[in-house]
């Protein structure tokens, strides 16, 4: 298992800018008033916060949002496309398919954090990324998310929208990424990838940014770091229960990934990337011994002071560092 970055966490947990606790605060408060205790979510309240964005040319990057299924599930993507590279044949570029994070229950490609995110993947590594809108829970629970995004794979290996996408764009170079849920996402994405033979698309890599992964026996870094550090230990079981299987537990398969058996499936390499005081900390670096364990190549990058869902806000410096990490394992394995 290789390892780059610094992957010596603190000792103890550093004191917080008060920028981030104050951040922490609103979260706190925003969490008990938009996600109810009968595990429902207070839509009209979130979409009076979340302004959206249409695609439009910024940050050198142009996008457009195309539908991949009108008919049942509404399913559509935004596509990125660098103009800092030429748009022809001669200069192809990698196709990123990528999940937001948001506990499965909130977040979308027309979120301001999520497309600034994506704009500058596609500019900094030099790929178009195609930003998948699943569906939420707990209206849509396991598995509608991994459906959504096992459709988009298949609508773009049979030609369904791979017409509308950048003429650049080489099929033979794909990667599946996520952060957080959407780590979750692609990595049962893959898993039903690596058992469906594609006829144009070639998957040349995985990467997860801070996966969200779970387990019904508590780790130390969730008890550590489940407080004050973006994504609390309470906000993660009430996702947990939006959106698992009514009367499952964190230990079901699609949560507690590792109790799964994946010896016998060819994964590509992974990324994966690791904060340091993340609650999801411990699950990850389990994650990875599992992946290595299961005879699949993996790549981890740890951030010391790393907190959960580090990469919504482009100030930080683990933001700029994972663009560079990504854009080296991007060009090693396409």
């Amino acid at each position: 298992m290789a390892s780059t970055g610094d992957t010596q966490s603190p000792s103890s947990p550093p004191n917080l800018p008060w920028k981030r606790k104050l951040a922490n605060l609103f979260t706190s408060i925003l969490f008990r008033q938009a996600f109810r205790s009968d595990f429902t979510v207070n839509r009209r309240l979130l979409r009076l916060l979340d302004r959206k964005v249409p695609p439009s040319t910024s940050r050198g990057v142009a996008a457009f949002d195309t539908t991949v299924d009108s008919s049942s599930s509404d399913l559509w993507i935004r596509v990125y496309n660098p103009l800092t590279f030429s748009d022809s044949d001669s200069h192809p570029l990698p196709v990123i398919i990528y999940f937001h994070g948001g506990g499965f229950v909130f977040g979308s490609a027309d979120t301001p954090p999520i497309d600034t995110f994506c704009r500058d993947f596609a500019r900094e590594i030099g790929a178009i990324v195609i930003s998948v809108n699943y569906r939420l829970a707990p209206e849509h629970r396991f598995p509608s998310q991994f459906d959504d995004g096992f459709q988009v794979l298949k609508a773009i290996d049979e030609g369904v929208i791979s017409e509308t996408l950048p003429e650049s764009a080489d099929l033979r170079r794909c990667f599946i990424a996520g952060e957080s849920a959407g780590g979750n996402i692609a990595h049962h994405v893959m898993v039903r990838a690596a058992e469906y033979q594609f006829k144009r698309v070639k998957i040349a890599g995985l990467i997860l940014i801070q996966p969200f992964l779970g387990g019904e026996e508590r780790r130390d870094s969730e008890l550590r770091f489940g407080s004050g550090y973006g994504m609390t230990l309470e906000m993660a079981d009430w996702f947990w229960k939006a959106w698992l299987p009514v009367g499952s537990n964190r230990d079901h398969p699609a949560a507690n990934v590792v109790l799964s058996n994946i010896s016998g499936l060819k994964f590509p390499p992974a990324l994966v990337v690791i904060g340091g005081l993340d609650l999801l900390r411990d699950r990850n670096k389990e994650y990875c011994e599992w992946l290595e364990k299961s005879g699949q190549e993996v790549r981890v990058v740890e951030y010391p002071n790393g907190t959960h869902g580090f990469c919504w806000n482009p100030d930080l410096p683990e933001y700029s560092m994972l663009m560079q990490h990504a854009k080296e394992f991007t060009k090693t394995f396409s």
